[in-house]
């Protein structure tokens, strides 16, 4: 992978993340490299809703009660 393809796949997840400033210092380090970027490219995010398995514990029926 090149220095700017790893620049601006780094951008990119700034950019989802929300972190303007570093998207700033990775635009200037682009700009040294003479590339050019979009303002705002539309960020995706993935929205997951994870199925939650739950482990169910078989035991025994345990000990008999304690008769007073």
């Amino acid at each position: 992978m090149s220095t700017v393809a790893a620049l601006i796949e780094e951008r990119r997840g700034y950019v989802v993340r929300g972190l303007t400033n570093r998207v700033a210092q990775v635009d200037a380090e682009l700009a040294r490299f003479g590339i050019a970027v979009a303002d705002k490219p539309a960020a995706e995010r993935a929205v997951v809703t994870p199925e939650v398995e739950t482990a169910v514990v078989g035991r025994g029926p345990g000990r008999p009660r304690k008769e007073h």
